[in-house]
């Protein structure tokens, strides 16, 4: 797996500034999902000797407790008009964009005049709104929730707005979907600051997908299961996912585990969870989206590679899986951090 090396000014420094914005209504997911993230982060990092960590704090235009969309209250121990933002800057969404803008156009003011003062200025969901609103995406393509994608266009006709993508950037802005979008945005930070084993690590531990490359349904490429050191099944998961490009049979792997086809397949799935031929399938599909959509290789190549006959029998069990062929997952899906859109 690629481990891309941290960015060099990041080697020596102690502390990244992660400044999430929230104000009444905010979506409490979009504060606690990304802290989540940069804190786990912080742990691998730890445990590795690393000298950096993530610094993440809570800003609101009001210091003190502030209430979320479900009522629940988060503390913002630090002043909107007071916080000089470092290096990364997230602005969460509320449910009720319009009482946001209505009552905290301070914060559109403050995007206005700190967006250039930091390596990543960000957008969770409708948070759009507050850089919309500052024109900052003017001439530029930007994304949030789908269902207000008609209303951020029509108000803001200058942008082009994606209604697809899970997020995008151009330059140091970043704009992105609903939600757990939040969750994808904050991964893909650790992936372009340490690399990305500590994100796939990240990930894992919140039982989540890494990186989801786009669009609002669930079309995210299948994490590898990694189970406990104990598991009778670790060392086999290992060799699948080695071995994807062979004709793998289920007494193939039964015989290299050592036990009767039914007895391998029976451990295989109380400890997996599936059967070996449907955690097969699994695997060669989850490495089909990285090829398709981190390479250029031709469709025959890709399924040639993953184990498939034919690349007709990839875009079979790819269509079954995610109702889209696989040239259509690649046409569709484009989001990546390494690969940003020209200013």
């Amino acid at each position: 797996m690629q481990n891309d090396p941290p960015h060099d000014h990041h080697q020596a420094a102690t502390d990244l500034s992660v400044d999430i914005v929230i104000y009444p209504g905010f979506k409490i997911m979009e504060a606690v999902g990304p802290v989540n993230v940069f804190t786990a982060a912080n742990r691998y990092l730890a445990a590795a000797s690393h000298p950096a960590r993530y610094d993440v704090r809570l800003v609101s235009p009001q210091p003190g407790p502030v209430v979320s969309d479900c009522f629940l209250t988060l503390e913002a121990p630090v002043a909107l008009a007071d916080c000089t933002p470092g290096d990364t800057v997230i602005i969460a969404g509320a449910l009720d964009i319009e009482t946001a803008l209505r009552d905290t156009p301070q914060i559109v003011d403050w995007c206005r005049r700190k967006h250039q003062d930091v390596r990543r200025f960000a957008s969770l969901c409708t948070g759009t709104f507050f850089l919309a609103e500052a024109g900052l995406l003017d001439g530029r393509k930007a994304t949030t929730h789908w269902s207000v994608a008609d209303r951020l266009q029509q108000r803001y006709p200058a942008i082009q707005v994606n209604a697809d993508a899970i997020f995008l950037h151009q330059g140091n802005l970043y704009t992105s979907a609903g939600v757990t979008a939040a969750i994808d945005l904050a991964l893909a930070f650790v992936e372009q600051d340490f690399g990305r084993d500590l994100a796939l690590s990240v990930a894992r531990d919140m039982v989540i997908y890494l990186k989801r490359p786009g669009g609002q349904s669930q079309f995210s490429s299948l994490l590898t299961r990694e189970m406990p050191a104990r598991s009778g099944m670790a060392d086999i998961q290992t060799w699948i996912h080695a071995n994807l490009d062979h004709k793998l049979l289920t007494s193939d792997l039964a015989k290299r585990a050592g036990m009767s086809e039914r007895n391998f397949v029976r451990h295989f799935i109380r400890e997996i969870g599936q059967s070996p031929a449907d955690y097969l399938t699994d695997a060669r599909c989850e490495r089909a989206t990285t090829l398709l959509l981190e390479t250029a290789l031709p469709l025959k190549t890709i399924a040639h590679r993953v184990g498939f006959s034919s690349d007709d029998q990839m875009r079979k069990v790819f269509s079954r899986r995610f109702s889209l062929t696989p040239r259509e997952y690649r046409d569709r899906f484009t989001t990546s951090t390494s690969a940003p859109l020209p200013d």
